[in-house]
């Protein structure tokens, strides 16, 4: 069916012929369904798929996370026939069963499936991606089947330990390494990087032991193994860190590399944290291949982007990106340095921790309890005759005046702060005891950021109506805000039902104008300079949200929480 798909794709101008044949030259390589790997491309939509498939074979458009499955149902099909025909049984209707299918029209699934459980056949059309994701969860056959390795773990032979315990290290470190719980840790390490999470935290209290996934900034409960298996797990997550078991009472850091499918590698960098009921682990997910350098592609306007880019690409001076963590601060670091790499610079950073690899740049890990503190590195740096550096946080005056007159020296200096916008950054080196002439004559421009989630593409529909409190809250709109048709999720498979995929960032971006420098010599105050910014031309983090908005990119929610009110 796939080619014939391709075909009436191409009749109907969805698709060109050159589209279509490098569809068809993945699927050799690869595998799969030709309107899969279309979806795949971005160059047809999930949702304009399912639509033309339904009209075209006159089969009714199923959204499998809209219904929930009665299990009566589940065991009319196996899953070994649902996997082989990619396949979902949705309900029972009298005599007829009504399937969910990848391919209606495979009349040898229809008729093994009338075989097998003695009903009529109704098929309808669901995505690849929905009917798999629901074989999944239904079947309790994710990645590696969490729920049917938890099933086969004997807990019985594990005893609770109280975090105040004497442990035993020998009978611990054989728990860890039970198959089942090796097995159970694999799969959800693999898990979360099937549903592209950022984060998962192993959290244990009195009662419960749960595992979430942070997935496009929200948190998301996965599971909830027993409570006598928490050791166990932990121990397994620091032998593969290469930490500690035995020390239950202070905090560790590690890391875990490993090999996925395809050849994929994957970096976790893992954090182990005493609380009052055993060890809380949070490990972060580096994906080198999601980092996106390409600066064009991070989400600036046009205007935002040309003053970044005259900032780093002057000789010396100071640049510096502030916001919360988890807002994106690296990537725009690491991006900024992917435009300035080469091989005519030389390049270091002082980073803690070093979450990816650049090749050409000189990167080291901050160890204070060594003495290796960021001030330290940087004077190291010094040193070395250096062009370019990253200190990857500024912390202490220390940090600042250093980081500062390498700045006046001569150097091109990169670093973040922790600041809620970017006039306030001025106000915060200040506070820290740096000279205002100091800060005025050596910072180039202050960057903010935050991300907000972006709306699912394939669940993407107009809002009827916004509530008139929320509008309320927005502050001051753009002209033409009103007239402006804005956008939400509706949930769907792809996003698993939030209504969101992805993140994109909001940027505030205040280069050090004359008048500003002058503000700053003068004392001024954050809101002063905030005011002189916004008149010089500054996009705001609340306006640049609002952009984003009535681009059909986020939501008036997330631009709520994720920014202030300018007035």
């Amino acid at each position: 069916m796939s080619n014939k798909i391709g075909e009436l794709l191409l009749k109907q101008s969805l698709i060109t012929r050159e589209q279509l044949e490098e569809a068809l030259k993945l699927q050799r390589q690869t595998g799969g369904k030709i309107g899969s790997i279309l979806v795949k491309q971005g160059i047809i939509s999930e949702r304009e798929l399912l639509q033309f498939l339904s009209e075209q074979f006159n089969v009714p458009a199923i959204k499998l996370s809209e219904f929930k499955i009665d299990p009566a149902v589940l065991k009319l099909i196996p899953v070994e026939v649902a996997k082989k025909y990619s396949v979902m049984p949705v309900a029972l209707k009298n005599s007829t069963i009504l399937v969910a299918m990848v391919d209606p029209t495979n009349i040898f699934a229809i008729d093994d499936i009338k075989f097998l459980t003695g009903y009529r056949v109704e098929p309808m059309i669901a995505s690849e991606n929905a009917v798999t994701t629901a074989i999944d969860t239904y079947y309790q056959t994710t990645t590696a089947g969490l729920e049917s390795l938890l099933s086969s773990f004997d807990t019985e032979g594990v005893e609770y330990i109280d975090a105040e315990d004497e442990v035993d290290v020998k009978s611990l470190a054989q728990e860890s390494q039970d198959a089942p719980v090796i097995k159970l840790v694999n799969a959800i390490l693999a898990d979360a990087v099937e549903k592209r999470a950022s984060d998962i935290h192993i959290e244990p209290y009195e009662k419960v032991f749960r595992i979430r996934f942070r997935i496009d900034g929200s948190l998301y409960e996965v599971m909830k193994p027993p409570i006598k298996m928490k050791n166990a797990i932990v121990s397994r997550i620091k032998i593969m860190s290469r930490l500690d078991i035995a020390e239950r009472r202070l905090p560790q850091d590690g890391r875990i590399k490993l090999k996925m499918a395809k050849g994929k590698e994957m970096d976790f960098r893992v954090s182990v944290l005493p609380t009052l009921f055993g060890e809380k682990v949070v490990l972060r997910l580096l994906d080198k291949s999601n980092l996106q350098l390409d600066m064009t592609k991070l989400g600036f306007d046009p205007q935002q982007l040309r003053d970044f880019q005259d900032a780093i690409h002057r000789p010396y001076g100071m640049v510096l990106v502030t916001g919360p963590t988890g807002s994106g601060k690296t990537t725009t670091l690491y991006s900024a340095l992917a435009e300035l790499n080469k091989t005519t610079e030389n390049i270091s950073t002082a980073e803690d921790p070093v979450e990816f690899n650049l090749e050409g740049i000189n990167q080291v890990q901050i160890h204070e309890e060594i003495g290796l503190t960021f001030a330290a590195a940087l004077r190291s740096f010094l040193r070395q005759d250096p062009d370019i550096i990253l200190v990857g946080e500024i912390r202490d005056f220390e940090t600042a005046e250093i980081a500062i007159k390498a700045a006046l020296t001569g150097h091109l200096v990169l670093s973040t702060l922790h600041t809620n916008d970017a006039p306030s950054t001025v106000n915060r080196l200040l506070n820290m005891g740096v000279e205002p002439f100091l800060v005025s004559s050596s910072i180039n421009l202050i960057l903010a950021q935050r991300l907000a989630r972006k709306i699912c593409p394939d669940c993407k529909e107009p809002r009827s109506q916004v509530p008139e409190e929320l509008l309320e809250k927005l502050g001051p709109v753009p002209e033409g805000f009103h007239t402006a048709t804005l956008y939400k999720g509706a949930g769907c498979d792809s996003c698993n039902g939030t209504g969101y995929r992805g993140r994109i960032a909001l940027y505030e971006v205040m280069p050090m104008t004359e008048t500003i420098k002058e503000l700053v010599l003068q004392g001024a105050s954050a809101i002063d300079i905030k005011r002189e910014a916004m008149r010089a031309g500054m996009k705001t983090l609340r306006q640049s949200g609002i952009a984003r908005m009535i681009e059909g990119i986020t939501t008036l929610e997330e631009v709520l929480k994720a920014t202030a009110r300018d007035d």
